[in-house]
Order: structure tokens, then C-alpha cells, then sequence
């Protein structure tokens, strides 16, 4: 999934990021809310990871626009302040999930995975398609029975292919959702990560090129 962590604290935002990363996310960061709203007006996200105290525009106001915007986008809010009228405010404004500071790391990325499935259509808990295997909970693949290790890279744009049912996935959509912002477009990485995870996978090649367009799962 593709996740933006919204935290003035910067060793906190990075220790998310970082965690989140290691489940086999794209996260991108934000210190505050005028670059929150910066970042959602140009990327897709599936979740939004929202501290409500915020510099510049608060937490509540970007909310809000987000909520305005018709985003797909779930929303965690974050507080220092986890009393009941504190949890309703946040819900009130739009958010699908409220977390109270200090929290664990193993709770928020259960609920951004969860938030996660509930800003796409419903998927079923294991992905299941031509002999492969993906269980996103365990984060673990097989072929044909057979355990195949993967990178957190490859996993994600696995199971991006995966979700497409047999249709065309492009680059531009695996890029935007298991890579973050800082991923260069022209450095030919999602080519590359498609190539090891076709060698990974083995033969016969699963992985088919859609020349101009893509890469499917048949």
C-alpha cells in the first residue's frame, strides 16, 4: 500500500516510516500540514497516518479537506489526548481510526493494514492466482507449493500484479504504490524488480510483458 505519515515529531515520523516499511509499504512523510495537503493533491494514497496537533495547518483541517476531496484515502489520527470526547472530535471530522500517543508499532500497522483493505475493493486474505500464493499477513509466497523469498519490493509489486485479477497493471501504477515519493521513474526500477521476481518465481514465466502497457498475471 501506498501510506503518508503525517508527524511533526521527526524521529517519530521516521520510526513509522520505517516500520511500516519493513511490512512492505511505500511510505512518504510529511512534517506538518501544509505539506500533508501538498503531498495528497499529487499522490494516491491508500491510508493516511495523521497526527492532529500539526504546525502550519492542523491535523483537523487536513482532515477535512481530505474528507472534502472525495479521497478514497483512510485516515489514522494520532493524539496525545486519547479521552472519549477527544476520540469522537477526530471521528467526527472524517477519520476511520483513532490511535492515542504513546502507541505500538505491531497495533498501528494493524490498523493501517486494515484501513488498507477497506480503501479498495474487498480482496480476500490470501491472494491466489496461476500456481502462486501470496498471504499478506504472514508476508509469504509460494508457487506451486513451493516457498519463494522475496524483497520487500518484489512482495509489493507481487502482489500488486496479483490484485489485478489478469488485467494489465502499468508501471506508473506499480511505481505509485510500492515505491514512495523519492523513487526516480526513469531509473527502469520497476523493470529490474520485475525481472528478479520473474527469476525468482521460475519457470514457466508467470510474469507476461504487455508491450506500451504494462505487466499482467494470466
Amino acid at each position: 500500500m501506498r501510506v503518508l505519515v503525517v508527524e511533526d515529531e521527526r524521529i517519530l515520523a521516521d520510526a513509522i516510516a520505517e516500520w511500516l516499511r519493513d511490512e512492505t509499504h511505500a511510505v512518504d512523510t510529511a512534517g506538518d500540514g501544509e505539506a500533508a495537503l501538498e503531498r495528497l493533491a499529487v499522490n494516491d494514497y491508500d491510508v493516511v497516518v495523521l497526527d492532529r496537533d500539526l504546525p502550519r495547518v492542523h491535523g483537523d483541517d487536513v482532515c477535512r479537506e481530505l474528507v472534502a476531496s472525495e479521497s478514497t484515502a483512510r485516515v489514522l489520527m494520532l493524539t496525545a489526548a486519547g479521552d472519549i470526547d477527544d476520540r469522537v472530535a477526530g471521528l467526527s471530522l472524517g477519520a476511520d481510526d483513532y490511535l492515542a500517543k504513546p502507541f505500538a508499532f505491531a497495533e498501528l500497522s494493524a490498523r493501517v493494514q486494515a484501513l488498507g483493505r477497506r480503501a479498495r475493493p474487498a480482496l480476500p486474505p490470501v491472494l491466489r492466482r496461476a500456481g502462486i500464493t501470496l498471504d499478506p499477513a504472514r508476508r509469504e509466497v509460494f508457487r506451486d507449493g513451493r516457498y519463494v523469498p522475496l524483497s520487500n519490493k518484489e512482495f509489493a509489486v507481487l502482489a500488486e500484479l496479483l490484485r489485478g485479477d489478469g488485467a494489465v497493471v502499468s508501471s506508473e501504477q506499480l511505481l505509485e504504490k510500492a515505491w514512495d515519493e523519492n523513487a526516480d521513474p526513469f531509473t527502469g526500477v520497476v523493470r529490474l524488480t520485475v525481472l528478479k521476481l520473474r527469476r525468482k518465481l521460475g519457470d514457466p514465466p508467470v510474469v507476461l510483458t504487455v508491450p506500451g502497457a504494462g505487466y499482467r498475471i494470466p
